[in-house]
């Protein structure tokens, strides 16, 4: 328990910045490794239909942005490299594309094509031009020029991930993706992005200012309102389509998602002001609060620099999640759900997303006493742990008496 209490106060020397990360992060990806082997992707995509794919693109993920902080001849960068690729190879198993339909467009969905180009394009700008697989830079920049040719061919900025049925987060991911596309080859995809980038902020929810949570696949205007759980993931890409409408779009997220209960930072489903239930996206709510939500938002705040919002994140996460190291390997909540698991780690590893001068400055989000409330819950599992050992006096004077 007092473990438990300490891990509010480490060091934040591991929040955000270039070439940190927390030291705990390798524990956790060794515990994923292990996971996957043993078929955490099988069993999380049992949960929702993109388990079994975001668990392995987020571990892959998380190893792309280890190897970034590691020098190109460190031992590490190499391992982050295998790992990562080996993740990648991985996207394209039957068992990942199952719930996708090769008719869409591109193949398989914008949120396959442009989550899985994330990924490869982020390992491929690891490896030194000369030791690049051929086969696999041929298969990238195919998959850029998918992408690319559906975003120019549509309609609405929202390509559909499902038969009519599109989410705006998954084309940032894919717009991100072109971006990193224009970084490693020739740089031919600047229109189709600043086209997408003008449609999608003609169609944002009026009542926040937010890209939707799900979009009309015919025109792509909003079909309800902004949501934590999609948010926390835009807020994430979105400076590397757009440093400055990300920005503002980040500081609109924070003001109208961003809440405390009891003292601690969690991030709503719902802006403030609408209530709604949770689902297969947020998970159950508590106050209004998505976990997974508030998870991915560590990211975001790391990639923006926001320490104020990530420290409280980062340590409030320790201390609910429960994090135990076995073994050399670290999980949350006994490791019961992996996929949680990999969106930690890949929130925890976030780089910042460039070193803007000057850079941001945000507002305090937790008041100073934010860890009393967590050391009161703690002060009440002791004394429930303890009560039923409690020797009372009074029945132990009754017993005697009638020795007596």
């Amino acid at each position: 328990m007092l473990a438990t209490q300490t891990r509010l106060y480490l060091p934040p020397a591991d929040v955000a910045g270039p070439g940190r990360i927390p030291p705990d992060v390798i524990a956790q990806l060794q515990f994923l490794r292990g996971a996957l082997d043993r078929g955490a992707g099988e069993e999380m995509q049992q949960l929702f239909p993109e388990g079994f794919f975001f668990t392995h693109v987020l571990y892959g993920l998380a190893w792309v942005d280890v190897g970034a902080t590691a020098a190109p001849d460190d031992p590490l960068r190499a391992q982050a490299i295998a790992e990562a690729w080996q993740a990648a190879d991985r996207l394209d198993s039957p068992a990942s594309l199952a719930p996708f339909s090769p008719a869409l467009d591109p193949p398989f969905g914008v949120f396959v094509v442009g989550w899985g180009t994330w990924l490869r394009t982020g390992i491929l700008a690891l490896e030194p031009p000369d030791q690049r697989d051929p086969e696999r830079v041929r298969r990238i920049a195919a998959d850029c020029q998918a992408l690319s040719a559906a975003f120019a061919r549509s309609a609405t900025p929202f390509l559909t991930s499902y038969p009519n049925q599109a989410w705006p987060v998954d084309s940032v991911v894919g717009i991100a993706a072109l971006r990193r596309c224009n970084d490693l080859f020739e740089p031919r995809y600047g229109d189709v992005i600043a086209r997408w980038i003008a449609m999608a902020q003609e169609r944002l929810d009026p009542a926040t200012g937010l890209l939707s949570h799900r979009a009309d696949p015919r025109t792509g205007q909003p079909l309800d309102t902004a949501r934590g759980s999609s948010q926390s993931i835009i807020v994430r890409f979105l400076p590397a389509v757009d440093p400055v409408w990300g920005l503002d779009q980040y500081r609109r997220f924070r003001v109208q998602f961003v809440t405390t209960v009891a003292g601690l930072p969690g991030v709503r489903e719902y802006p403030h002001g609408q209530e709604g239930s949770g689902d297969v996206d947020s998970g159950p709510l508590l106050a209004g609060v998505s976990l997974s939500a508030t998870t991915v938002t560590l990211g975001a705040a790391r990639a923006w620099g926001d320490v104020r919002l990530a420290e409280p994140l980062r340590l409030g996460g320790e201390f609910l999640g429960m994090g135990v190291t076995i073994g050399g390997e670290k999980r949350y909540a006994l490791g019961a759900l992996p996929v949680g698991d990999a969106f930690l780690v890949w929130s925890k590893t976030a780089p910042l997303w460039q070193a803007a001068q000057p850079a941001p400055v945000f507002d305090e989000i937790a008041p100073p006493w934010w860890r009393l409330p967590l050391h009161a819950i703690s002060l009440m599992l002791i004394a429930l742990i303890w009560l039923p050992f409690r020797r009372v006096p009074h029945d132990h004077d009754s017993r005697r008496r009638l020795r007596v």
